[in-house]
Order: structure tokens, then sequence, then C-alpha cells
């Protein structure tokens, strides 16, 4: 009995001893993070604000950011069977706990010790996870938990359950860029919250834990699982009664892809101007109602990402086949599902046996069938929803090849047929100069269910297509002010987020050279009708090996103009060209233009276009010569508003033109605002004979194909790089500089010239960008002479002389007079042959 007694005692002593010391601990912990912790009386007056919104300048939508919802509810708006969807959940005792559930903590920390680490049921509260989403940071570490556990004691006594769960269901994050929950009914019901059947509502309350991985349109198998467990658990409580039960968890997926359709398509330079929000306001830029207005123009960008896009397309169709994006697709969820990697469904799946059952059963119920194709295919159907579309590429799911002709399913359940002549072009990629045979037949390009990419012609017919291998830009500049008119970072934003444009520092090639000819032009140096040796270079480059550059034609001229030699883009004459000018000299020129000095290489491969550029740094320079030779910078944002009153924040005042201005005066003032004037670094007539080389060009030189546009006011010049890495177009008239790169992100060979590649989007581009406006030039500068010269030597044939051929010139940059000469028998009778001199004669 003393025994009993004894360990009795001891028992009790030891549960007050624990009970004691946990009950220190808390106090401790609250004592030592009291002082750190946020007021959650904030929470009170907490508004959900309205997101980022980007336009262009023309006040087209072009991108929305926001991690608050434009769609906030109240408690009372939220059907009942939804909040008990959500507790079953998340949280069964919410209405029960003063914000912390022991039973849950102590349970997480069980699996927590049993699993080695891992939890799977989680511990927080919705009220902790409202503590979590508010007002802390979310990284998983100890004292944050604490911290949470500890607000959210504090959330409870200043706030009521409802105001709670309110500001819960407006906060959480749902998956494809949805935020609460009636955001997410839009999202993928396209219904307000009101009107989603039971099954729906559960689905949804699958998403807080894992947004991702039980997405019903990106996993549908795997949120079948979670739906099914959610409305177990609400039968369990007592929420539901059997027949809801039956009936929702036989219910097939009803979720689709609804998305906000912006006005313009514009993703990168919507991305620009977000990351310059972030920088600028912070955080808040995603919930202060913030406007920003691009310069982007409303027609020209959509010129730009189509002729982008069709120019890539082109190329990719040059080059051969690949094979299809994703091969043998289950056509039924019920197979799909047979497949499915159920790791992180641990904690559903060991409730009971009948949630497996029942998500079986509903995807049985999801059956789907199209008329024109056998069987169940509700598993094609999702693919095909939650396949993203890149550019005008859409995903279609092959249901025959046979023969000649191809039949797929493409978004929407429409079986269409793909004729011989949208396949024949599937020769198999072998390697970026080689292609395989013709294919015989629809059987050797794809078989059924794989999923490919097609293209809906201007007839209306389709073609097989593929995600094209080489990448590209296409920026178009305002060269009077800078402004970015229109940007295209990549084929597709949806497949790629790096904006090449802007991010790309890749080597420029032969864009380059209009920039030597041009230093030696603005030093006197040099004129238009100069002759240079186009012949074999051999430089030290200071190391054991001796630099030996060639042209890519890999012959010779040998004594050449710089005009003839810029249209046939001489690497030879180019670099004798820079030797001329020197080094240092040439380099100081290039700043003028927005070359960063400490960027561009030291030595003769400068000519050549060895500098690592942006596509968005070389339009810059373009644009310079495009306006005259006056220093202009790249700029997108031209004003920030805030709310809908448009209210103020800043406007920007870039440097801008002013031919009219004084020499001296540094500022203008347009529409009301001062604006500093952008100085001139290139003398007008230098910068005029320059333009008037780069047209021939398209007269006679690489850029030929541009001369379809039927234009005369256009000029411009091709670029390839070493090995064919990167193809290049830029050019120009006085109202739009515009460049063209294309290229591989890894920087293996595209195998084409920029005259192959590049210049044909260019030339798309400028066809749709020009159409129906005037020609635009800059008028002749009034002190520049045309005089008459020697072909072969450059310098001045004298009046009276015939033949020659005309060339421009600065007055103060004339050649010398052209030695006379006399035929061979006046020389003979004069006996003075051999001299050929019209002095040693007469």
């Amino acid at each position: 009995m003393t025994f009993i007694r004894t360990l009795f005692f001891s028992l009790v002593w030891l549960l007050v001893s624990l009970t004691a010391a946990v009950t220190l601990g808390v106090v401790g912990a609250a004592l030592y993070f009291a002082p750190g912790l946020p007021d959650v009386r904030q929470l009170q007056d907490f508004e959900l604000h309205s997101p980022l919104r980007i336009f262009t300048r023309d006040g087209k939508l072009i991108g929305e950011f926001g991690e608050e919802r434009r769609m906030p509810v109240e408690f009372d708006e939220i059907p009942g069977d939804f909040i008990q969807a959500l507790l079953a959940a998340e949280d069964a005792n919410f209405f029960e706990h003063r914000g912390v559930d022991p039973r849950g903590l102590a349970r997480a920390a069980v699996e927590l010790a049993s699993s080695g680490g891992e939890i799977q049921s989680g511990g927080s509260t919705i009220t902790m996870q409202v503590a979590r989403n508010y007002l802390l940071t979310l990284d998983r570490t100890f004292t944050r938990k604490i911290r949470e556990i500890l607000l959210a004691l504090q959330m409870e006594q200043v706030l009521t359950k409802e105001e709670i769960f309110e500001l819960y269901v407006n906060k959480i994050f749902l998956g494809n860029r949805a935020y609460g929950i009636a955001a997410a009914a839009e999202t993928y019901y396209n219904r307000p919250l009101s009107e989603l059947t039971l099954a729906e509502k559960a689905m949804i309350a699958g998403l807080p834990k894992a947004p991702s991985a039980f997405n019903p349109l990106a996993n549908p198998e795997r949120s079948l699982i979670r739906r099914n467990w959610i409305l177990y658990r609400m039968r369990q409580l007592g929420h539901i009664d059997q027949a809801a039960y039956d009936e929702a968890v036989q219910a097939p997926i009803t979720a689709r892809r609804y998305v906000a359709q912006t006005e313009v398509d514009a993703d990168y330079v919507a991305e620009m101007a977000r990351q310059f929000a972030v920088e600028r306001f912070g955080e808040e830029a995603y919930t202060g109602g913030y406007r920003i207005h691009t310069t982007l123009d409303g027609e020209l960008q959509p010129f730009a990402r189509r002729a982008l896009a069709d120019g890539l397309i082109a190329y990719d169709t040059r080059h051969g086949w690949r094979g299809a994006e994703q091969r043998d697709l289950p056509a039924s969820l019920v197979e799909a599902q047979a497949r499915t990697d159920r790791r992180g469904l641990e904690e559903e799946l060991d409730e009971s046996p009948e949630i497996l059952e029942t998500a079986q059963r509903a995807a049985e119920r999801s059956q789907t069938e199209i008329e024109g194709i056998e069987g169940d295919v509700s598993n094609w159907v999702q693919v095909l929803e939650r396949t993203a579309g890149l550019g005008p590429l859409q995903p279609a799911i092959v249901v025959e090849s046979s023969g000649r002709e191809m039949r797929v399913l493409t978004r929407g359940g429409e079986v269409r047929t793909i004729a011989w002549d949208g396949l024949s072009w599937a020769r198999a990629y072998r390697s970026p100069r080689a292609r395989g045979p013709e294919p015989g037949s629809a059987a050797e390009i794809a078989s059924r269910g794989d999923l490919v990419r097609v293209l809906e012609r201007e007839d209306g017919s389709l073609r097989l297509a593929q995600r094209p291998d080489a990448e590209g830009s296409l920026v178009v500049m305002h060269p009077d002010t800078g402004a970015i008119l229109a940007l295209q970072g990549g084929f597709s934003f949806q497949a790629s987020k790096f904006n090449r444009a802007v991010q790309a520092q890749r080597q420029s090639g032969s864009i380059f050279k209009p920039f030597i000819y041009l230093a030696a032009l603005d030093s006197g140096l040099m004129t238009a009708a100069s002759v240079v040796n186009d012949a074999p270079v051999v430089v030290q480059d200071g190391s054991s090996e001796l630099w030996r550059p060639v042209n890519a034609s890999g012959d010779f001229l040998g004594p050449t103009r710089l005009r003839v030699a810029l249209a046939r883009s001489r690497n030879l004459v180019t670099i004798r060209v820079l030797q001329e000018v020197g080094l240092d000299a040439t380099i100081d020129f290039l700043e003028g233009f927005g070359f960063a000095s400490s960027r561009l290489p030291r030595g003769l491969s400068l000519a050549l276009g060895s500098a690592d550029l942006t596509p968005l740094e070389m339009t810059n320079a373009y644009a310079v010569l495009a306006n005259g030779g006056y220093q202009v910078a790249p700029w997108f944002i031209e004003r920030v508003t805030r709310g809908d009153d448009e209210r103020l924040i800043e406007e920007a005042t870039p440097m801008v033109v002013c031919r009219e201005c004084s020499n001296g005066q540094t500022e203008v003032e347009i529409d009301g605002r001062l604006h500093p004037v952008a100085p001139r670094v290139v003398d007008p007539m230098s910068a005029y004979i320059l333009t008037d080389m780069l047209r021939d060009v398209i007269d006679s030189g690489t850029g030929r194909a541009a001369q379809s546009l039927g234009r005369g006011d256009i000029v411009g010049k091709t670029g390839t790089t070493n090995n064919q890495r990167d193809a290049w177009f830029a050019g120009y008239n006085a109202d739009l500089a515009v460049t063209v790169w294309v290229g591989k992100d890894n920087n293996e060979t595209i195998a084409e010239y920029g005259a192959n590649a590049a210049l044909p989007i260019w030339i798309d581009f400028m066809g749709d960008a020009l159409e129906g406006r005037p020609e635009a030039k800059h008028p002749r500068p009034a002190s520049l002479v045309t005089a008459r010269v020697d072909p072969d030597s450059g310098r001045l044939l004298p009046d009276g002389h015939g033949g020659g051929i005309s060339e421009l010139f600065h007055p103060d940059h004339l050649p010398s007079f052209q030695p006379q000469r006399v035929e061979r028998e006046v020389e003979q009778h004069s006996g003075s042959q051999g001299t050929g001199a019209y002095e040693a004669i007469f």
C-alpha cells in the first residue's frame, strides 16, 4: 500500500513538475520574444489593396501583379459548406481552441520524431497561419514557430474567430496566381464562390496545403485523392450526410484554366516594370494600387512579337524535327491515376482505403468521350488544359497517324487533321547543319498519345510545329528620345522568362563595324572614299599564338574603298581602319553611343564585334546613328500613378534630341516639362555620310533582301559571329531604330548568317510598322560636299575629267586630287615612257 501511495504521489509530482516546466517555458518564451513581435491590432484595420498594373503608353493593359485579392469576401458571404471543407482540411477545432491546438502540435511533434524530421499533418492552426501570412516571414525555423504561436494567442484576444477566418480566406495562395478563395473560384471554375458545387469547394479547400502538388490542372489525379479525403473528413465530422458525400466523391474534375486576358502581349516588358516597381516601392508595389505606364507602343508591340515568333519558327522548320514533347500519354484519368506518384499523400491515404477507392471511382466518372475518338480521353483533355500555349504554338495530342496525314486532339476538344503539306517538313534533326531524309509517312513523325505543337495557318489549316531550338530578341527604340517602343525578349515568356533583350550579353559581330568606320570619318583621318588594303593581317595577341583573322568569304579584294568594305562587311579592312584611328581614341569615341569602355576589349578584335553586349545596348547605339549623332539613353517607364484617381507619383524626363536648340542649351520644355537636351556626340555630316554608306548594304550588300520593303529611307547592317553563334540585323530610319538578334542560349551554333536568320524578322516587323507611314529621312547637311573620285584610288578627279563615281565628303576632309594620266600612245610619242604622269609630258 505504501508503495502504491508513493508511486501515486510521485506521478502526481512528476505531472505537476512537467506542467510547471511547460508553463515556465511558455512564459519564458513569451517574455523573450514579446518585445520583437509585431502588433496584432494592425490586423483590425488591414486592407486588401489593388494589385500592380502595367500599361502601354496608349493605356492598354500588359500585366498585372499582386498578392492581395481584388475580390475580398466577408465571413457572412462564405458558404457554410465551404467553411466546413476548409476546417476539415486545415483546422477542425478552429472554433474551439484559443489560437493553438495542443493536440495538433503534439501530433506534429510525434510525427517529427518518428519520421526522422518529416511532418505530414503539420501543426499550425488557421490562426497561426494568419499570423505567419500577415505578420511573419515564411522561413522555416524553430524561433519563427514560437513567434507564430505567441502571435496566434494574442490574435485570439484581439480578433473574433470570424475576423480571423476572413483574413485567412482572403490571403491564402491557391495556385495559378490566385490569392484568396473568391479569386480561386473564378480562376478554376469561372463562377462565384456561392455557385460552386460541394466537390468544387472541397477541391479548392485542398489547395492551401500544397497549391502545386494538389492542383486540379497540374495534378488532377493527386487532387482527386486530396479532395475525397476532405469530403471523407467532412462526413466523419458530421458536416455532410452520406448522400451528399456519395454524390461529391464521385463527381468528375470540372476545373479549367480561366485567366484574365491582357490587351497587349508584352510579358517581358511587364516583368521589367514589375522589377522596377519592387526596387522602387518594395513589397508595397503589389498592394499599393500602383499603375505603371510604359513607353511601349500598343500597335508596334504585337508586330514585334509576331515577327520574332514567325521568324524563329521559320528558322526551326529549316533545321528539322526533334520529336514530340511527351510520349505515350494515357488517354483516360483512370489509367493516369494508376501510374501516378503517391508520395506526399500519406496522410490522406492512411486515413482509410475508402479514400483511394472513391478517387478511382471519381476518375472513372470523369470519363470524357469526343466524337471521332474511340474510348475515354479524360486525361488527354486535362493534359491539354494545363499545357500552356507558347506564342502561336498550341498543344495537341496525336490521335492517329495514318498514311500521310495525322489526326490530333486540340484544346477545346476538337479533332483536326494535319495534311501532308503540314507534316512533310519534319525531317529528323541530326545537327544544326544536318537533317535526315524526308519522312515517308505520318507514323514516322509521331504516334498516338504523343503531345506535339500545332500552328494554325492563315487559311485555317494546321501544320505540325515545335518550340524553336533557337531564341531571339527584337528591340524598337525612338531615335530622338530613347523610348523603348517595342521589346520581345524571347520566343515565349511562358517557355522562358529569360529576357534576352536586356540580359543576354552576346558578341555583336559585324553590326559593330559601322561605329569603327564612323570613328574614322568623324576624326577626319579617313573618308568614305579612302582606300584600305583588304589583305591578310597577322597580329601578336600577347600569347604564343598569332591572330590571323580572315574575311567570312575567305578571299581578299585588295585595295578597297571604305564604302565598299562596309557594304561587303570586310573584316580585314575594318581591322586596318581601327589600327589607323587607334584603339584608345576609338574606345573614347564609342562611349558617346552608350558603350561602357570597361566592357570593350582592348584589342583589334573590337573591330569585328567581339565585345559582349546586349541587344538593347546595340539598339541604343543604332538610335544615335538614326537621330544623326545625339546621345540618347534607353528608358521605358513613362509615369507612375496610384489609385483609381491616377494620382501622379513620378514622371520621366529623359534626354531628348533638340535640333532647334542653341549651342550650349542644356534644357528644353516639352508639354510643360523640362527635359535635358541630348548632347551631340558625332558631327552631323559624318553621321549623314555613314547612314548613306549603310544604304549600300541594302542596295548592293548583305542586306539586299530588305529591298522588298520598297522604301528608300531604311538602312542597316547584318552581323554574324564566330562559328555562326549569333545572327544580327540592326537598322533604322529617322523614326525607328530596330535590332534583331537570333542565337541559342547555350551559345551553340545556329548554322546561319544574319542575312538568313535575323534579317527576315527585321523585314517582317518593318513591313508592318512602316505601312502607311511616309518615308523618314534627316535632311542633308547644307555644307556637305559631293565630289567625283577615282573608284580605284579614292582620290578626287579634276573638273573635265571623265568617268569616276560620286562620293560625299565633309568640306574639311576632302581627299587629294588624282594625278592626271595620259594614254599609252601619247606617252610613247612624248618620250616619257613609264611615268604615266601628266606633268612629265607637259
